[in-house]
C-alpha cells in the first residue's frame, strides 16, 4: 500500500492534569478528505494545532508523504519547507490579514516569500480566479471585503504556497449559510482539480456530510468513533456521536433532554481509526 498523504499516529497532548489529546490517530489519503468533529474541549483544535505545528505533542508523530514532519524547523529554508507541507485556513480570516495590505499585495508577498525566482503575476491571476474573486477584490483592502470575500483571500494565500494539506479550522462557522454554501461548493471544486488534501475541524455535522469522505469522532480527547462519513452519521455506534447528531436543532427537539444525556455519557474508550 502506498503511504497516504498525512499521517498522525499515537498523537498526545496534556496541560497538566488534562489530556488535551489522548493517543489520537488517523489517516488522509492524497485528494481525500477528513472530518474531525467533537465539541468544545473535545480536542479536536488541539489536534489540529499539532499537526500544523502550532502545538508540540508529547508524543505520536505526524507524517506528510511518509516524512516525518519535525516539530521545530532549523533556518528559513527549513521554515518555509515546512510551511509548503501544511496550511491553516483559521475561522477569522480578518485577524490574519494585514489592514494595511491589499488582496493582491498579500498574495504577491506570500509567492516572493515560498518562490522569489517567479514572476508571481501569473500566479496571482489564477489564484484570484480559482478562489472566485475579481480585479476590483485584489485591490481592495481586507475591511472593504464581506467575510466571505475574506475568507476567499485566507483560502488564495494558503493555495498561493502549494501545500500538500489544508487544514480548516472552522473555516465557514462565522459565515452566513447561503455563504457557506459557496465557500464550501469552492472548497469541494478545488479539491476535485488538485491533489490537496483537507482537514476539517468543526462541530457543524451539515459541514462534514457535505465536504468530508471520512470522520472522526473526538470526546475528551480521545478518538471514540472513526469511518466513512456517510455510514458514522447514519449508523453512529457511540453514544457521544449518537449524542451529536441528537443535538442538531429540528422539529420536536429536546434540549433538555439533550442537556441530561450528555450528562450521562460514560468516560471515551479509546479508539483508532482503524478500530472504530
Amino acid at each position: 500500500m502506498s503511504e497516504p498523504l498525512l499521517r498522525a499516529t499515537g498523537l498526545s497532548r496534556a496541560y497538566g492534569p488534562v489530556r488535551a489529546v489522548d493517543d489520537v490517530a488517523f489517516t488522509l489519503p492524497e485528494g481525500g478528505s477528513l472530518g474531525i468533529v467533537g465539541g468544545s474541549g473535545s480536542g479536536k483544535t488541539t489536534t489540529a494545532r499539532i499537526v500544523v505545528g502550532l502545538e508540540h505533542a508529547d508524543a505520536g508523530e505526524v507524517r506528510v508523504r511518509g516524512r516525518v514532519r519535525a516539530t521545530r524547523a532549523r533556518g528559513r529554508d527549513q521554515r518555509l519547507a515546512r510551511a509548503r507541507e501544511v496550511q491553516l485556513v483559521f475561522q477569522d480570516p480578518y485577524s490574519s490579514l494585514d489592514p494595511r495590505t491589499s488582496v493582491e499585495r498579500v498574495l504577491r508577498e506570500t509567492l516572493r516569500l515560498h518562490f522569489p525566482d517567479r514572476d508571481p503575476a501569473p500566479r496571482v491571476r489564477e489564484l484570484l480566479d480559482q478562489v472566485g474573486l475579481d480585479a476590483r477584490a485584489a485591490d481592495a483592502l481586507p475591511r472593504h471585503l464581506s467575510g466571505g470575500q475574506r475568507q476567499r483571500v485566507a483560502i488564495a494565500r494558503a493555495l498561493a504556497v502549494e501545500p500538500a494539506v489544508l487544514v480548516l479550522d472552522e473555516a465557514v462557522a462565522a459565515l452566513d449559510v447561503s455563504v457557506q454554501a459557496q465557500i464550501l461548493n469552492l472548497l469541494a471544486d478545488i479539491r476535485q482539480r488538485t491533489a490537496i488534501g483537507y482537514l476539517f475541524i468543526t462541530h457543524d455535522l451539515g459541514v462534514v456530510r457535505c465536504v468530508t469522505d471520512e470522520v472522526l469522532v473526538m470526546h475528551r480527547g480521545r478518538v471514540v468513533e472513526a469511518g466513512p462519513t456517510a455510514t458514522v452519521l447514519a449508523a453512529p455506534q457511540h453514544p457521544y456521536t449518537r449524542l451529536l447528531l441528537d443535538s442538531v436543532p429540528r422539529p420536536g427537539w429536546q434540549p433538555e433532554r439533550i442537556a441530561a444525556a450528555r450528562k450521562e455519557l460514560p468516560s471515551p474508550q479509546a479508539t483508532s481509526p482503524q478500530e472504530a
